[in-house]
């Protein structure tokens, strides 16, 4: 089962088990990818739909912090909640000693030996943790391996 016919199931489960916010954000999510269907003129696979999902939860983590500097309690609560849903549809995250693993071995693999050969690892790296880990994470990890 791919990812849209997931998260269709799960709308379904949700409106069945009359659970409205988890039917809500899978709907916004349902949106976003449709939009995107729409302005591409054809159907998403898995790693696109994962992209969509990456952007979701990034922009709810920008909200998060927003509604926590403004001490907006109520709605930093409704983000998290959002996140932890949107979180159930990515494959489980690397920690940091699995993303430092990783750069460590594009870092040889690229030869890189300054910080001028970071957009060399990034650009190496990235495809290798797309979706399993957050870009700031890995990009201060590679800050650190090449310092």
């Amino acid at each position: 089962m791919n990812l849209s016919e997931r998260l269709n199931e799960d709308m379904k489960q949700a409106m069945r088990s009359k659970d409205k916010f988890k039917l809500s954000t899978i709907r916004m999510i349902r949106a976003t990818v449709k939009n995107q269907e729409i302005d591409l003129k054809r159907t998403l696979d898995d790693a696109e739909v994962l992209d969509i999902l990456s952007r979701e939860i990034k922009q709810r983590k920008d909200a998060l912090q927003e509604f926590e500097k403004a001490g907006r309690e109520d709605l930093a609560e409704t983000v998290r909640a959002e996140i932890d849903i949107v979180a159930e549809y990515l494959p489980t995250q690397l920690g940091e000693e699995e993303v430092k693993a990783i750069v460590q071995q594009t870092i040889q693999e690229t030869g890189a030996s300054s910080k001028a050969d970071m957009g060399k690892v990034m650009a190496a790296l990235m495809p290798k943790v797309k979706g399993r880990a957050d870009g700031k994470l890995v990009n201060q990890v590679v800050q650190q391996c090449l310092q």
